[in-house]
């Protein structure tokens, strides 16, 4: 995206990875979704651009883009197009039997399965927990980086994450032993 504003291009460059990550796993992992979201996310924050102080705009793109995100979700999330459903069957990996790649397939389901009831509980619990966790584990990102997102201090995020993973362990850890003994 180029503009004519050199800080919205740099502020751009600096989070839009960020952007269509959040965007792709709130919108149920659906890629082009993601593309159309993060546009309309940044869209949004070009047009009132020089109304936002540049320090909050972190904060700001995450919660626009996790709240759009869950909008389209909620609104097309029941649809499944024929060419998602192509898709998913040509990434299959090939395995050296049927009944060992059922297995997988299974297995992968199962652990697909938990990981949303840990994310659903997660922000059913405290949505700051919820926040914390998606950003750091299952996107990756440095904490560093997380504890500037959400607008805490570093030592705040390693306690919301300390305590996100009792409550986890404590409410999922029985299926979670049961699902790697398989």
């Amino acid at each position: 995206m180029l503009t004519g504003n050199r800080e919205f291009n740099e502020i751009y460059e600096k989070y839009k990875n960020l952007v269509l990550k959040v965007s792709y796993i709130y919108s149920g992992n659906n890629y082009d979704a993601a593309e159309d979201i993060t546009q309309e996310t940044f869209l949004k924050l070009y047009t009132g651009f020089d109304d936002f102080k540049r320090e909050k705009i972190p904060a700001w793109l995450y919660t626009v883009t996790k709240n759009t995100a869950l909008n389209y979700k909620k609104k097309y999330g029941r649809l499944v197009s024929i060419d998602d459903e192509e898709n998913g069957l040509e990434n299959t990996l090939v395995t050296e039997s049927v009944e060992e790649d059922c297995i997988e397939r299974e297995h992968t389901m199962e652990t697909e399965v938990l990981s949303d009831r840990i994310l659903s509980g997660l922000m059913e619990k405290n949505q700051r927990w919820h926040d914390a966790v998606l950003l750091a584990y299952y996107m990756d990102i440095p904490q560093e980086r997380v504890a500037e997102i959400m607008g805490v201090k570093i030592g705040v995020l390693h306690s919301i994450l300390h305590r996100a993973k009792v409550w986890i362990r404590k409410t999922y850890g029985v299926e979670y032993e049961e699902m790697s003994r398989k």
